[in-house]
């Protein structure tokens, strides 16, 4: 701050001051006072103005910074050892799996595609409850972030459970329509598999959403190391029914019912605690507020139809690479699987990113927001190079476990190579920055665009590319990555206009 100090023993000057503008550059504010019109110029930083015998000083004081280094690493790191987990126990699922057969493999496979629709869905939810209790946190407005949890959790609930009697009422439409054309050993794989683990959509809804608000209170550490518990139960609880009982695909479905009830029993019982910033309040005869949920809404919404459009484009692409061979799928399936432990990180910390810019814009500083959105896509831009370089260091040892063609060795290894370069040089700005948009309430945008690219990029560029072009498999992922491209032009350019700013979520 510059504040007047006066040297020249002017009496007038303490009762003719007024504020002639204020300069804010970087982390530090300027204001200048001066004597009538005495003071004509504007002020340079660094410099003393001289005016009826005072002398303005520069006395700078330091914006305080809402996050430290140390509460960024607390909050990142945990979210990435979470998803690191979940993608771990993911893949030795399918290893297990592997042992009960190949329809074991395709009915599991299916049903877990629906699955991460419907949790992509209730991230999508949570997400917009952790913006809106963020933003009330930002504020110091605690009563209304603490109404802004508890109306996430009871709506996360009772969606859910709407959302699970559908999937049972569907069921013969999932298994014959929508998974097409598979043979009726699979259909009934899958059956076994979808009428067990319905039962843990409601757990999974009130497990991202509990997680959410742990999360917006800066605490990370706690879902972490409930899914480290749940997904070492997880594993040993399918290890034990496969190899020990060989229930087959029952030996797989039971132990993910009951990790994802534990983990939500877990979840919503610490969040009871009263001596949290955030709680749950215990009232079993609840109000929904219409008001605030349609501000959680008003973001989960927009993310959730982003995220389903990407699930559809999927599909569309799938159906696509399943025209070119054997060995394209196959390397399509094996580079989908070792892609997604690069991006990762910044998967991860997006959701630690949604608590700080939340925060952020509820408190008024857009001067923060944009600082910690700078900050926070160098950590991406870095952790990203590390995971990558890891990645491709391992492929080779990971390739030869799948024991793939050597077509389809080559191909993975060229699409995860090219996957490595987008990822390091593009990925962040078409992911990482419209999570600043999102947390301050311009969720729409990222959708909107989001969609076009899917449709024109991803989908209709990934027919042009792999047919007329005649690049095959590898075609399909050129696209992905122009769209990657497309988006980050776009993004930068919102973001530096500052259109973002002017939405608001409370």
């Amino acid at each position: 701050m510059f504040v007047a100090n006066n040297q020249g023993g002017n009496s007038d000057l303490l009762c003719d001051q007024f504020m002639l503008g204020v300069k804010e550059t970087g982390n530090q504010r300027g204001i200048i006072y001066g004597t009538g019109a005495s003071i004509k110029q504007a002020y340079e930083m660094g410099k003393s103005v001289y005016a009826g015998g005072a002398r303005l000083e520069q006395k700078t004081v330091a914006t305080k910074r809402l996050f430290t280094n140390q509460d960024l690493f607390k909050l990142f790191l945990p979210v990435i050892i979470e998803q690191f987990l979940e993608y771990l126990v993911g893949l030795a699922d399918s290893i297990m799996v592997a042992h009960v057969g190949e329809s074991a493999v395709s009915g599991v496979s299916l049903v877990d595609f629906v699955m991460a629709l419907l949790i992509s869905l209730f991230v999508a939810l949570s997400t917009g409850g952790a913006v809106i209790a963020g933003q009330y946190m930002g504020r110091k407005q605690m009563e209304e972030s603490r109404e802004a949890a508890n109306q996430l959790i009871w709506f996360s609930g009772a969606v859910s459970v709407i959302i699970m009697v559908i999937i049972y009422l569907a069921k013969p439409f999932i298994l014959n329509g929508l998974f097409g054309q598979i043979t009726d050993e699979v259909r009934r794989e899958a059956n076994t598999y979808l009428m067990i683990t319905a039962v843990s959509i409601p757990f999974l809804a009130l497990y991202n959403a509990g997680a959410a608000i742990f999360r917006t209170m800066g605490n990370s550490r706690l879902p972490m190391n409930i899914m480290l518990a749940m997904n070492i139960a997880h594993a040993v609880g399918n290890a034990i029914l496969i190899y020990g009982f060989h229930l087959g695909t029952e030996g797989v479905a039971i132990p993910t019912l009951l990790s994802r009830i534990a983990a939500a029993v877990i979840i919503i019982t610490l969040a009871l605690n009263k001596k949290q910033s955030l709680y749950i309040r215990k009232n079993l005869k609840h109000k929904f507020n219409w008001l605030m949920i349609k501000k959680i809404l008003d973001i989960g919404v927009p993310y959730g139809l982003e995220n389903g459009l990407f699930y559809l484009g999927r599909i569309m692409v799938l159906s696509l690479v399943a025209t070119f061979g054997t060995a394209a799928i196959a390397a399509n399936a094996v580079s989908g699987t070792i892609v997604m432990f690069q991006v990762l990180p910044g998967m991860a910390i997006g959701l630690g990113l949604t608590v700080v810019i939340s925060r952020c814009i509820g408190a008024k500083d857009y001067e923060q927001a944009k600082y910690y959105t700078k900050k926070v896509m160098g950590i991406v831009y870095v952790a990203h190079l590390v995971s990558c370089a890891l990645v491709l260091a391992l492929l080779p040892s990971i390739l030869a476990v799948y024991g793939l063609s050597q077509a389809a060795t080559s191909l993975t290894t060229k699409i995860v190579w090219y996957h490595a370069v987008f990822t390091v040089a593009i990925w962040p700005l078409s992911y990482t920055l419209p999570v600043t948009f999102r947390a301050a309430g311009d969720a729409k945008f990222p959708m909107i665009i989001g969609t076009l690219t899917m449709i024109f990029c991803r989908i209709a560029l990934a027919y042009l590319l792999s047919i007329y072009f005649d690049m095959g498999v590898f075609g399909t992922w050129v696209a992905m990555f122009i769209d990657w491209i497309v988006k980050s032009i776009i993004f930068v350019y919102r973001y530096i206009n500052g259109k973002w700013t002017k939405f608001h979520a409370i």
